[in-house]
């Protein structure tokens, strides 16, 4: 409660002790509320421009950048970009050739003779037909004259269940790599590949395939964890409990993991506890175990608690506006170092002189009468020097645009699936995002690695590898 008279002192000190004292808790009561008010008001603004909310929640109030002025070019390429046309196949690659041969001259109509030694080719592609290859095993039982005892034919190594390996491998990629749902994938199957399946088929064809390709991805996680990483984390529900899919990205390597918290024991059980590599994540509590100099922050989550300063529109949004104008110069030489335009050594340099600028205007922010903008401040001080490990290390960046773009197609067919329903759901979710993440990355054909998966469990043969040193 104020000290200070609110009234002049000759008016104040002629009211009574019990009218003051009333004054005053209105006076204190009145600022409370006053103080609740703009904190409700700074929550009715928050959007994805100045907190972690996803674009999609936005209202339709929320203004974006206007777009960029027209450069008065005509529309499509421009004069000098490298064209790009469709590759001409090699004629081993041909099923059909046809010969158009003209029989008389377009000008004068006089018969023509001959061919042409290098014609003009022109190349057609057509789907073909459709139909599932059908194989029927007869197992034929017979009787022993001798014993009498009747015995039945086995099926041959590696036939198992009514469908191939190309349907299980096809079922697999229409539900992690298109993010169909399980009536979707049974429709598609029937309609395009004529191949009728059951939606109980689907479910328990997911669940193998996510088993079957555990060791690759076991293999794979023992190599990511030794390599500089991105690390995020969203929601997805498991049955009826909120679970978390946390995502890995390294150089090589794009790994999710359905885990039921998005503690600190799951990041220890995604990098592993001797982590020497870099990694890059947001200021999320459960990363403080890493060590800083070996971590990079998220600028991008950080500018967008600085664009939450400005839009309080109170005593931090100066500082709000400092600390945003400092990230602007940053991100402004970033990229002039990636465009070949400066030196890495000369970043460096400019780098000293912001680090102690961004150090004063923080120490400044720290005293800030916002209660908001002062706790922002002082978190950013315990990690600042996280803020700059990409100046130092080749092939880090300063954002975890990596892992959020990596997080965009799983949070895609969470829109549509809901989440998950059991614990050998989750395990497929995560194995084949993992896989179709990784086989992009890689420029792999996934729907042949997912084949391979499959074809080597049912011939008992060893699995297919995702590392970078092994060459299936």
């Amino acid at each position: 409660m104020s000290e200070a008279a609110p009234l002049p002192d000759e008016l104040w000190a002629n009211l009574h002790p019990q009218v003051q004292a009333f004054i005053l808790a209105l006076i204190e009561q009145n600022r409370i509320l006053q103080e609740r008010v703009a904190h409700l008001e700074a929550q009715l603004q928050t959007n994805s421009t100045n907190s972690s909310k996803p674009p999609s929640s936005d209202p339709p109030s929320v203004k974006r950048s206007p777009p960029k002025p027209p450069s008065r070019k005509r529309q499509g390429g421009q004069p000098g970009h490298p064209r790009h046309e469709r590759v001409i196949l090699p004629p081993e690659k041909v099923n059909h050739f046809h010969e158009c041969i003209p029989v008389r001259c377009a000008h004068c109509e006089f018969s023509l003779q001959g061919t042409d030694p290098q014609p003009v080719r022109h190349q057609v592609t057509e789907l073909p037909p459709i139909e599932p290859i059908i194989s029927e095993y007869r197992l034929h039982r017979l009787t022993c004259e001798n014993c009498g005892c009747s015995t039945e034919g086995t099926l041959p190594q590696g036939v198992q269940g009514h469908f191939g390996p190309r349907v299980h491998a096809c079922v697999a990629l229409l539900s992690g790599a298109y993010r169909l749902a399980v009536r979707p994938v049974q429709q598609l199957m029937h309609d395009i590949l004529g191949v009728d399946i059951s939606t109980g088929m689907i479910a328990k064809s997911r669940a193998l395939t996510g088993s079957i390709c555990e060791p690759i991805i076991t293999e794979l996680h023992n190599y990511a964890r030794t390599q500089p990483a991105n690390v995020d984390e969203t929601s997805l529900r498991q049955k009826n409990d909120r679970h978390w899919l946390w995502v890995m990205v390294t150089s090589f390597a794009t790994l999710f993991f359905h885990c039921p918290t998005r503690s600190a024991r799951e990041v220890r059980m995604i990098l592993g506890e001797d982590r020497g590599a870099i990694i890059t994540s947001d200021r999320f509590k459960s990363y403080d175990f890493l060590s800083i100099v070996r971590r990079q922050i998220c600028w991008a989550h950080v500018r967008r608690d600085f664009q939450a300063m400005i839009d309080r529109k109170n005593a931090g949004s100066e500082i709000g506006k400092e600390l945003m104008e400092l990230s602007d110069n940053v991100f402004d030489h970033w990229h002039m170092v990636r465009d070949g335009t400066m030196s890495r050594r000369a970043f460096q340099l400019r780098v000293r002189r912001w680090r102690r600028e961004l150090r004063r205007i923080l120490s400044r922010g720290k005293g800030c009468v916002c209660a908001k903008t002062s706790g922002c401040c002082r978190e950013l001080r315990k990690v600042q020097s996280g803020l700059w490990t990409f100046a130092e290390h080749e092939g880090i960046e300063p954002t975890n645009n990596a892992a959020e773009q990596a997080l965009r197609h799983a949070v895609q067919w969470r829109k549509t699936s809901y989440g998950t329903m059991s614990e050998s759901g989750s395990r497929f979710v995560e194995r084949v995002l993992s896989i179709v993440a990784t086989c992009r990355q890689q420029e792999r054909n996934v729907w042949e690695f997912l084949t391979k998966c499959w074809t080597s469990h049912l011939r008992n043969q060893q699995r297919p590898s995702l590392l970078p040193s092994v060459q299936n």
